[in-house]
Formats: structure tokens, sequence, C-alpha cells
């Protein structure tokens, strides 16, 4: 699960864990900007022992109805959540990551194509949903959805 995360990385050199797929058991997540080549924000859930991740442009949506591309990117190590730093000039990934909020979550709905949760963030906090676009695979919108 984590082969794709470890090739792009040479850990001799990058301060990023290289961890282990490892089942916690908690339901955490993490938004962390990332000043790389484009600024950005990776989103990241907890789920069967990986942080399953997806980069955000134009960061997370913080109001009902908003819905923002959010690119399916490979799954990282849980020990990820924790992560701040600067990845060296020349590795993936380059630039500065900082944490910009975490929390829990509840899952509501999981199909392959679409996941339903209730984020319990710092700064995000509600309803929100991923749901992957039929054209492009990797591309999905993150929905803040309104309150029922």
């Amino acid at each position: 699960m984590l082969e794709a995360y470890r090739s792009k990385r040479n850990f001799a050199l990058t301060p990023e864990p290289v961890g282990e797929v490892r089942c916690i058991g908690e339901s955490r997540f993490v938004v962390q900007e990332h000043d790389a080549s484009h600024l950005h924000y990776d989103f990241r859930l907890e789920m069967d022992g990986v942080l399953r991740s997806w980069a955000i442009p134009k960061g997370p949506p913080q109001k009902p109805g908003i819905r923002h591309l959010a690119v399916q990117v490979e799954d990282h190590s849980v020990e990820y959540i924790d992560f701040e730093g600067t990845i060296p000039e020349g590795q993936y990934g380059a630039g500065t990551v900082r944490i910009w909020d975490y929390g829990t979550y509840n899952l509501e709905e999981l199909e392959p194509d679409k996941l339903k949760f209730i984020l319990h963030g710092m700064k995000l906090r509600g309803h929100y949903a991923l749901v992957r676009m039929e054209k492009r695979p990797q591309d999905w919108l993150l929905i803040k959805l309104k309150e029922s």
C-alpha cells in the first residue's frame, strides 16, 4: 500500500517518515499546507492503516455548497499525520509542509466513487463529501455539505 509513497522518496535525504501500514483504530484527518512548486493543501484521512491523500489546489472549502478540486495522490504512512518540516530541493514534493488543521472524522458513507464524513477539526467542522469525477479517476471534488 505504501510502494508508490516510498518509490518517490529518498529517505536518506528527506525528513519525511518512512512508516509502515498500521491500523491504529482511529479515524483521524489532517490538512497540511504544502508550499511546494505551487502552494496547495494536502487532505489526508486515516483509513485501512494508511493516510488516503488528496492535493487540494485551492484548499478545503469552508462554506456549504462550495466544491474544490481534490486530486488523489499516493497513500501516505500514518506517521505522516504529524509531519511538519522542509522537504529539500531536488526531492519529490520539495518545499515546506505545515499542519493547517487536524482532528477526527466520522465516516457516514463509503463507496468506490464517494465518501461522506463529518469532520471534527479545529478549522474544518461539519459534513463533507469526496466525489470522484468520471473523466479522470484521480480527480475528485471535496464538497462542504449543507447541514440538515
